[in-house]
């Protein structure tokens, strides 16, 4: 799953000498190199999951990694997080400077939806999917940013910012897997709750292992030991929602398990 998926994103970005060069050289320095390619590989046992083929879902699998990467090139500017690295290298702004970051998240964000388009099947629906998840994503970012600079966060709040900006993305690929494949869609809601839940345990447990605890954190929020039963309570709300599909589940569920039980 994870070649298939590595080599379809080769395929789709620009080649590194293609002109301007720096920006398709900056556009695979975000995207190659790192990262658990978590999103695509949801959107292609999703696929599987709805009674398809994996490979009919490569094409909306690469749009959602796509999109996902100029998320974090963009949250990684001076602007938003500031941070110098990503995945154990210099993050895109720092090694190109921060307008050609902005250019390179922009190209990368017009790249995946160029992408999703030419699904087989259902590519207004599952376009439409990528496209809510892209409107989330930013309005969850803005209300982080927004509770970042009070004096604490309510709990309201603490569930749109993790509903958008990290369950979104999980959700959208989970769709637009079953989507490209035909699935009912009973099966698509289905599954889009599966990852609704996955996305929410996800994100409960980053603050779980960065231990964080100022004045905008679910730890500081909510105490560890009700983010720690919160993991545990959306990671069997996303196994039980699997049960009834017509394809292979047990990947997704094993993944859930995974991910609670990350070390990083």
């Amino acid at each position: 799953m994870l070649d298939l998926i590595e080599q379809t994103l080769d395929q789709l970005l620009p080649a590194a000498e293609t002109r301007p060069a720096m920006l398709s050289q900056a556009m695979r320095w975000a995207v190659e190199g790192g990262g658990k390619r978590i999103r695509p590989q949801i959107c292609l046992a999703a696929a599987m999951a709805a009674g398809g083929k994996a490979e009919d879902a490569l094409l909306p699998a690469c749009a959602i990694e796509l999109l996902h990467s100029y998320t974090l090139v963009h949250d990684d500017l001076p602007a938003m997080d500031n941070d110098v690295e990503r995945r154990g290298k210099p993050s895109v702004w720092a090694k190109y400077g921060e307008a050609t970051a902005v250019l390179v998240g922009d190209q990368l964000q017009a790249l995946a939806f160029a992408t999703a388009a030419r699904t087989m099947h259902n590519a207004a629906e599952v376009t439409a999917s990528l496209g809510r998840a892209a409107l989330a994503v930013v309005a969850g970012q803005v209300a982080d940013l927004a509770a970042g600079t009070g004096a604490s966060a309510t709990e309201e709040q603490l569930a749109y910012i993790f509903a958008n900006k990290t369950a979104a993305l999980f959700v959208a690929a989970a769709k637009m897997g079953a989507l490209a494949v035909g699935g009912e869609s009973a099966h698509v809601t289905q599954l889009a709750d599966y990852a609704q839940n996955l996305g929410l345990a996800f994100q409960f447990e980053d603050d779980l292992l960065d231990g964080e605890d100022g004045a905008f954190s679910s730890l500081a929020l909510l105490g560890r030991e009700e983010v720690a039963r919160r993991v545990e309570q959306h990671t069997a709300a996303a196994q039980a929602a699997l049960e009834g599909l017509p394809g292979p589940t047990g990947f997704l569920s094993d993944l859930a398990a995974r991910l609670v039980r990350r070390t990083a």
